[in-house]
């Protein structure tokens, strides 16, 4: 029971980082691409060699599901997990937003996640749906590869996950400004509702809690279709 609690703490602090850290730069820095996309992947390498010594630095309900879809947790750990970065999404963006908006500096919208174009027409919700999906699918296939036993790449994997990161939101931040986690989507909306009054992206923020999700379980489903031989032969031995 210690042990998992550990771990909560830990999921806690990766994702209060992670929303205090890289929401931040994008409120701060009106979005700026290059910036929040360097920030994010900074931060996963960051939390990656810190936090994940203890809880693996899931730091994303997208991940924990992937991790839950493909047996490498239970799914009571994973819903514990899930509930863990929610609390500290949000506390990290209650955190940051406060400060922004007690100093009258940056933008509390830039950091939040909108359907495409802005105009929720059925064309701009699919394709933003489609966006999250594709771009979490990558991002958790990667993680699920790099940090199995067998590939012999744990020592890099932080590194090499905070790059894909990285990589996702330079793909991603121009579209829908980038989601691939719902706990960071939900604490941003649910302080740009608190700090500004605005209900735009917690309107929205349904699509980038499902989405990710989906793509995080289209992810597993690659995964142990493409390492299924691999998997029978580790057994057989």
């Amino acid at each position: 029971m210690k042990n998992l609690l550990n771990k909560l703490i830990a999921e806690c602090i990766g994702t209060f980082v992670l929303v205090f850290a890289a929401c931040g730069v994008a409120a701060l820095t009106g979005g700026s691409l290059v910036a929040t996309a360097m920030t994010f992947g900074l931060v996963i390498v960051a939390m990656a060699y810190s936090v994940g010594r203890v809880s693996g630095c899931h730091i994303n309900p997208a991940v924990s599901l992937g991790c839950a879809l493909t047996g490498r947790m239970t799914w009571t750990e994973c819903c514990a997990y899930v509930c863990a970065q929610i609390v500290g999404g949000f506390v990290g963006g209650l955190a940051i937003f406060g400060i922004v908006k007690m100093a009258g500096i940056g933008r509390i919208g830039d950091a939040c996640n909108y359907v495409i174009g802005g105009d929720l027409d059925a064309g701009a919700i699919v394709a933003s749906l489609l966006t999250e999906i594709i771009l979490t699918c990558v991002f958790v296939y990667v993680i699920l590869n790099v940090t199995d036993e067998k590939a012999g790449t744990s020592k890099k994997a932080g590194v090499i996950i905070g790059f894909t990161l990285t990589l996702v939101h330079l793909i991603g931040i121009p579209l829908t400004g980038t989601s691939v986690n719902p706990a960071r989507s939900l604490a941003t909306a649910l302080n740009a509702l608190i700090f500004d009054g605005t209900t735009d992206a917690l309107a929205q923020v349904w699509m980038f809690i499902v989405a990710p999700l989906a793509g995080a379980a289209l992810a597993a489903v690659i995964y142990k279709v493409l390492n299924a031989d691999k998997a029978e032969a580790a057994d057989k031995e």
